[in-house]
């Protein structure tokens, strides 16, 4: 099967040695995204703003893909706290409102000491 590596000049380059994403014929699977902007600087602010951010940075990489937010079929949340399960799905509830398959999982910390982290996979 064919591939081809994706990355945005929207957003921050990967912070490792992976690509924004990976374009196959029947899939783009999406690098998790943290909520930096497009110079790497973290955002600040409410779980929420985070959230949002994430999910800009994912929307950059699917539409340098091809592809756009409306085709996302499945998703994985990763968050330090489940204190912040409610108030993220709210963020989160307002971009995808086709509801994709997703996985919210709690996790010791991530990349950055960030609070969430997203990834995500559509189709094409």
């Amino acid at each position: 099967m064919s591939f081809e590596t994706v990355t945005s000049k929207a957003i921050a380059a990967p912070a490792g040695p992976y690509s924004h994403a990976i374009k196959t014929p029947t899939a783009i699977y999406c690098s998790g995204q943290i909520p930096s902007d497009k110079d790497g600087k973290l955002v600040e602010g409410t779980i929420q703003e985070k959230t949002a951010q994430c999910i800009k940075n994912l929307k950059a990489v699917l539409e340098e893909a091809g592809s756009g937010i409306e085709k996302v079929v499945k998703v994985n949340v990763f968050i330090t706290d489940m204190g912040n399960f409610a108030t993220m799905n709210e963020e989160y509830s307002k971009w995808f409102t086709h509801k994709p398959a997703r996985s919210c999982v709690a996790v010791k910390t991530l990349p950055k000491n960030v609070d969430v982290e997203i990834e995500c996979i559509a189709l094409p």
